[in-house]
């Protein structure tokens, strides 16, 4: 085997998983979480299934995030589905129907 066949194991990309409301209040948290596991690996995955409600906030925060790193939008709840697809964030963000699919896409 030469070198160039050698490959890193991949690194497993952090999953944040907000529940209930994501709005301006509860946002601090969750942004600082986030800006982490961008810091440590390049890349966050959000499993949004738990989302009763997201605002303005929510949103300008991924599209931040993805300006910054990799992110990933797994699972989203009807309300970050509605969201997403308002202002268009749908066709410009990762956003995938499963947490398993949004973890396979970061191992390719």
């Amino acid at each position: 085997m030469t070198s160039r066949e050698l490959r890193k194991p991949a690194r497993a990309v952090p999953v944040l998983a907000p529940r209930g409301d994501v709005d301006i209040d509860a946002l601090p948290p969750l942004q600082a979480e986030a800006l982490i596991a961008l810091t440590r690996h390049g890349a966050v995955i959000i499993d949004a299934s738990g989302i009763e409600f997201a605002d303005s906030s929510f949103l300008h925060l991924l599209l931040a995030l993805h300006h910054q790193g990799d992110l990933k939008i797994a699972n989203p709840s009807h309300a970050v589905q509605r969201l997403l697809h308002i202002v268009g964030a749908d066709t410009l963000l990762c956003v995938y129907p499963t947490l398993d699919s949004a973890q396979q896409a970061s191992h390719t």
